[in-house]
Order: C-alpha cells, then sequence, then structure tokens
C-alpha cells in the first residue's frame, strides 16, 4: 500500500466492462472498495453490463446498495469499445478527474490503482499498467498468445509509430482532461482494438504517456472474451489507422 499522502482526493472511477462474470464480481468489487478505504481514494466504481444473461447485472445492483458502485445496463452497440466508452460517459456526469479502466477477471490486480494515480499525481496525462516493462510479467498464458502478444505489440508499434511497449493492456489510468478532449465518435473499433485506437489518438493529443510495471494473471474464472476474431480485427484496425489521414482521424 502507497502512504496515504500520495493519494490526492480528487474524484477516481474505475470503470469494468462486464460480460457474464458472475463468478468474478462479486470478488473483484468489495477488493476495490477495500483498496479505495486502506489508500483514502475518493472512488466509485462503475460496471457497464452487456446484458449479460449470467446475471452479473443484477448481481451489481445488489453490490451497489453496499459499495460505492454505478451500473450502467447495456442492451444495444454492445461490445468492449463501446461498453468502455459508456463507463467513460458515466464517470464525467459524476465529476471524475481520473478515471481507469481494468478488467473483472483479476488478471489487473486491485491493488495497482494507487500506483496509477500516483503516476498520474506526478505527471503523466495516461498511465498504463504494463507488461512490458521492467519488473511486469505474465502469468499463465500459452507460447501461442505470447507470440501473438508480442507480434501484435511489434506490428502496431512499426506501423504506427505508438511509443508504449504494452500497447494492448486494458489496465489504464487518465486524467479526465484527456477524455474530454479526444473525438470518440471518430472510433471505428469496437472489440479489444478499441485500447489500440485510443493510445494511437492519445498519443496523437501528445499527452504524456507513462507505465506501470504489473504482473498480469491469465484468468482463472469464467471465459476470456479474447477470439480469432478479435485478434483479426486488431491488426485490421492497425492498417485502417495506418492508412488514414490523421486529421481524420483527431478532428472533432
Amino acid at each position: 500500500m502507497l502512504k496515504n499522502e500520495m493519494i490526492k482526493s480528487d474524484k477516481v472511477s474505475v470503470i469494468i466492462p462486464t460480460y457474464n462474470e458472475k463468478e468474478n464480481i462479486t470478488r473483484i468489487i468489495p477488493k476495490i472498495s477495500e483498496v479505495f478505504k486502506k489508500n483514502k481514494i475518493n472512488g466509485c466504481i462503475i460496471i457497464s453490463d452487456d446484458n449479460s444473461p449470467d446475471g452479473t447485472g443484477k448481481l451489481a445492483d445488489n453490490l451497489s446498495k453496499k459499495y460505492p458502485l454505478k451500473v450502467i445496463h447495456r442492451t444495444k452497440n454492445r461490445g468492449y469499445g463501446n461498453s468502455i466508452i459508456d463507463g467513460f460517459k458515466k464517470a464525467k456526469e459524476i465529476n471524475s478527474k481520473i478515471v481507469i479502466t481494468m478488467d473483472c477477471d483479476f488478471s489487473h490486480n486491485p491493488n495497482i490503482i494507487p500506483k496509477l494515480i500516483k503516476s498520474l499525481n506526478s505527471g503523466a496525462d495516461v498511465s498504463i499498467g504494463s507488461r512490458r516493462v521492467e519488473g511486469g510479467k505474465i502469468v499463465g498464458w500459452s507460447l501461442w498468445r505470447h507470440f501473438c502478444s508480442a507480434g501484435a505489440g511489434s506490428f502496431s508499434k512499426i506501423m504506427l509509430g505508438l511509443k508504449a511497449k504494452d500497447v494492448t493492456s486494458g489496465f489504464r489510468a487518465y486524467k479526465i482532461k484527456v477524455l474530454k478532449n479526444i473525438p470518440f465518435e471518430n472510433i471505428k473499433s469496437n472489440g479489444y482494438s478499441f485500447l489500440e485506437e485510443l493510445l494511437y489518438m492519445v498519443q496523437m493529443k501528445d499527452y504524456k504517456i507513462k507505465e506501470v510495471p504489473i504482473v498480469f494473471f491469465d484468468r482463472t474464472n469464467g471465459e476470456s472474451k479474447l477470439s480469432k476474431k478479435e485478434i483479426v480485427k486488431f491488426f485490421l484496425t492497425i492498417l485502417r489507422l495506418r492508412f488514414t489521414r490523421r486529421s481524420n482521424i483527431i478532428k472533432k
């Protein structure tokens, strides 16, 4: 745990997109709430649920009676990217100054939240929980998953000039000014390639990006949402961004 004086009391929202996460949501919400309390963070959790048939949304509603939690029930425009964008909108509505995105399956350790906030307080505009910097690592992946991830990262850096070492990490913290200045209506991707497209926009806007090392644990409960189709979309998104005029990407 970081020293309490390192954490500012500005409103912090933690956005978690969910789809069929009933096995994880009842554990992750109390854990994040505990991190808020221990570090004196003025925090709120935002669950953005894609109409999960397993009842994740209803479980979240019940948890909101006990924890600092708001629930978004999405019934259309479903998908990871749109789910995150709806979470951003809610975070703005409740006057958040810092917005964090993370997964529900404990692949992202809630104890890293204070470190991401500290990174923003130290001058970054966006902080990435990174598996690719010194001190970061991945636990539980197959050799094939490592190969695909490394290839995707290298390809995006070559084609788009992305400077971050971990371009696909969904564990990120943003200052609200960044989100207010990103033209989300121009983002075309909706799956996990949304992360890469958003990072590309952030870099083109010349915001300062820092990476905080994390240990990433592959999920043990529930099913992975990363399909072969999403991997193909990732590479197609890189090509689309590469051959689109930059002014058309970042203009509002």
